[in-house]
């Protein structure tokens, strides 16, 4: 059996100090906003280089994914994730010694193998409500997780050629109360199969079986997950609800996804999931700057 990882995320991370950033790294070829690296036979050299740019921009965590999630996204075998996600991660791995990695997967079988492959964080979508031998995996590696909220369809999303799909709404009675169930719910199900408190992160999921005014109310109201006694990550990057919102493609969501951003660590984010690391890490360093009192650099 291979070595557990050694420190938690609580010890990695100083919580509350600062919004930490985690770049974007798809290794996929059908990203929703058109950023998968997998598009020629030199796509392993890629994703190294974007994960260094990432670094050099600011990233503190690596999130690594081999399966599109996006609405109307193609499910992928757990054979060809793996040998997407695998070569990419031991490779960002050597060439960042250090640098904190976090693999995007809901799979048992990825996981295990990414974690072996120089990964320290699995980061699920469905908050270990898809595979049940996922949790004891990270469990047994002394990993962390990040556990989404997911009320989704998947395979039955909204579609729009502009400005591409979007989940419906699972419907729910209390938008705030019922997510709030369903994430402690998830922490939970995390601690029960052994996995550390202090390697747990919860993610209320935007864009994820909500409609537009709901990931806009959960945005402003994350302040309200703060009660679960968890780090808190925020996801808005590049989502559905900033195009619906401003009747922008992917590729003009910049300034939507800052100000969700700023909204999100004035609102108590730990971390914010971003696929423009540069500008966004500077969107966090001024938000930081007002709202938890950090002293300018010069």
């Amino acid at each position: 059996m291979s070595t557990p990882i050694a420190t938690t995320l609580a010890d990695r991370f100083a919580w509350g100090s600062r919004t930490f950033v985690m770049g974007i790294v798809n290794v996929t070829p059908d990203s929703f906003s058109g950023d998968g690296v997998m598009r020629g036979p030199d796509w392993i050299a890629a994703a190294v280089a974007q994960a260094k740019g990432f670094v050099a921009d600011g990233a503190d965590i690596l999130d690594i994914g081999g399966e599109s999630t996006r609405p109307g996204g193609k499910p992928v075998a757990a054979e060809e994730e793996i040998a997407r996600v695998v070569p990419a991660i031991r490779a960002i791995a050597g060439a960042l010694p250090g640098v904190a990695i976090s693999v995007d997967t809901f799979k048992a079988e990825v996981a295990e193998a990414a974690l072996e492959a120089g990964a320290a964080i699995v980061n699920d979508v469905w908050g270990l409500g898809a595979d049940p031998l996922l949790g004891g995996v990270i469990a047994r590696r002394g990993a962390g997780v990040v556990l989404m909220h997911n009320r989704s369809t998947p395979l039955d999303p909204a579609l729009d050629a502009r400005l591409g799909g979007r989940f419906a709404s699972a419907g729910y009675t209390d938008l705030v109360a019922d997510v709030t169930r369903d994430m402690r719910a998830m922490a939970d199900t995390a601690l029960n199969a052994g996995i550390a408190r202090e390697n747990i992160v919860l993610d209320p999921g935007i864009g994820f079986g909500k409609d537009t005014a709901q990931n806009l109310a959960l945005v402003n109201r994350l302040d309200a997950f703060k009660a679960l006694g968890f780090p808190i990550l925020s996801g808005p990057s590049r989502k559905s609800f900033i195009a619906y919102t401003l009747d922008l493609p992917p590729d003009e969501r910049l300034e939507g996804t800052a100000a969700a951003v700023a909204v999100s660590i004035a609102r108590g984010a730990d971390i914010v999931r971003v696929h423009d690391v540069r500008a966004m890490t500077r969107v966090a360093r001024m938000t930081d700057a007002m709202v938890r009192g950090r002293p300018p650099r010069v």
